[in-house]
């Protein structure tokens, strides 16, 4: 697997070439591209593995802050559990409001991990190797949380027993006309899949991990690892499964969010009662999870000194990616606004009071984020290599991607066709405890993952740079791809 077929040694130890202007050319295209600078397993797996056993001041004082918000944030549903809903802020009109919003929002950005290692395995992306493991972890912990919202929504916690499928002496069955039942359905489907095909392509770096650590750790990824040792036959095997789950994967992920689209577009609400909310729904999920993965990116990249797997062509294809899904989102919104405008019907009129009146500054942020702000700068390469920018950008495209969850929930239900069933809705502490508590909890769960799994994965780096080569053509060096390992 890791040796090559050349007789000139393994691919690791090709010679630069004799000339020195072609040998400037490669020295350059290794500083640009992973797949060209090709370094011994090894040394890749050293480095990984070290990240992972590392743990200094600064990684605890950031884990006791985000456990601090993460029990501030269950302190408040235990709150919100013994007093019941009524210290939040939602109303007669406004019933479904931030928890909603929050379950929309965590199931989109988790729906777009999965699907961008599958989508860009499948179209033999060479850059998604490094940021497959790091945008599957999003998937993972982003749909976990998101199945906390359905349970927090409900208020009494106790009365989701009604929900399972069990026979019981009042015969009460599922309710399939519960936008809840759909919910659980959504996410439980979809993270059973992006759990199996996350771990099957984890299985080579829990050998590896195993091969190279003592004591717990070698026993935990020997676990893990499930005997493998890495034959020929083991690595077809693991191609053959890792491209039958991509496949499958997409379309769940595109049913998934066009169920989820469903629980709001099915109601005859002002709003909500739309044809195109399914693939606005899909492209928006799209959109705010590569901005997440963007910001994941750097964040791993800074902190677990990951320069040499995440470089400047990983944000720029990241970031090119992210400008041809605001087109999308832009395209699906002005459509859908158009569309009711031009219509004029009472009902609608109601919503289209965002523009001017109590909702419209939040209204205007969220376009500022989602229009202006990657419009304005995606453009440019120097833009999306930078990681300041990248960074900024991500979390404008964040709030703006929330807001518009907001906006279309609670938005919605407080401009209805009653007027005077109109309502300002203001979230209450708990709330607004709850989304902030839930966002630290995520990053609570990852940064703990990335002391315990692989958060690179290693086979699949230098599984690419075997698969790399370089040829002459002309005067210029030029990267090819060979099948043979």
């Amino acid at each position: 697997m890791l040796e090559s077929k050349a007789v000139t040694g393994p691919y690791w130890e090709q010679p630069d070439p004799e000339d020195e202007r072609l040998a400037h050319q490669l020295a350059h295209g290794r500083e640009e591209h992973l797949m060209l600078d090709v370094r011994p397993p090894a040394e890749l797996n050293q480095v990984v593995l070290n990240t992972m056993q590392q743990t200094g001041p600064r990684f605890w004082v950031i884990i006791a802050g985000l456990g601090a918000m993460t029990l501030a944030f269950l302190t408040a549903w235990f709150i919100q559990i013994i007093s019941g809903l009524g210290i939040t802020g939602l109303n007669r009109s406004v019933m479904w409001g931030p928890y909603i919003a929050n379950l929309i929002y965590f199931i989109g950005i988790g729906h777009a991990g999965t699907f961008i290692s599958a989508a860009l395995r499948l179209m033999r992306m060479d850059f998604r190797r490094p940021i497959a493991r790091a945008a599957e972890t999003i998937t993972l912990f982003g749909l976990a949380i998101a199945g906390l919202f359905p349970i927090i929504h409900v208020g009494s916690v106790w009365k989701l027993f009604y929900m399972i499928p069990i026979p019981n002496q009042r015969e009460l069955w599922p309710n399939f006309r519960s936008a809840l039942f759909w919910d659980m359905t959504a996410i439980t489907t979809y993270l059973i899949g992006s759990t199996l095909f996350m771990f099957v392509a984890l299985i080579p770096d829990f050998a590896m991990a195993r091969d190279h650590t003592t004591g717990w750790r070698r026993k935990l990824y020997g676990a893990l690892a499930l005997g493998w040792r890495g034959a020929e036959d083991e690595w077809h095997r693991l191609e053959i499964v890792s491209n039958i789950l991509s496949f499958v994967i997409i379309p769940v992920m595109f049913s998934v969010h066009t169920g989820v689209s469903w629980n709001l577009s099915m109601a005859i609400q002002p709003g909500w009662h739309s044809a195109i909310f399914g693939p606005f729904f899909v492209v928006g999920a799209l959109y705010s999870g590569v901005a997440a993965v963007i910001i994941v990116m750097i964040i791993v990249r800074k902190t677990l000194r990951f320069g040499y797997f995440l470089r400047e062509e990983h944000f720029n294809a990241m970031g090119i990616f992210l400008l041809i899904l605001t087109l999308a989102w832009i395209y699906f919104y002005f459509a859908e606004w158009i569309t009711n405008w031009y219509g004029n019907l009472p009902m609608e009129k109601a919503i289209q009071r965002m523009l001017t009146g109590p909702l419209a500054p939040l209204f205007y942020l969220m376009l500022f984020c989602n229009i202006v702000v990657p419009l304005a700068t995606l453009w440019s390469r120097r833009v999306r290599t930078s990681l300041p920018a990248m960074l900024v950008i991500g979390i404008f495209v964040q709030i703006g991607m929330y807001i518009e969850r907001v906006l279309i929930v609670a938005g919605s239900l407080s401009r209805n066709e009653l007027p005077f069933n109109w309502v300002n809705y203001t979230p209450h502490w708990p709330e607004v405890t709850v989304t902030i508590g839930t966002l630290a909890f995520l990053g609570l769960l990852y940064a703990l993952f990335t002391r315990v799994v692989p958060i690179i994965p290693v086979w699949e780096v230098y599984e690419g740079q075997a698969m790399q080569q370089v040829r002459r053509i002309g005067r210029a060096i030029a990267p090819t791809r060979t099948d043979v390992h």
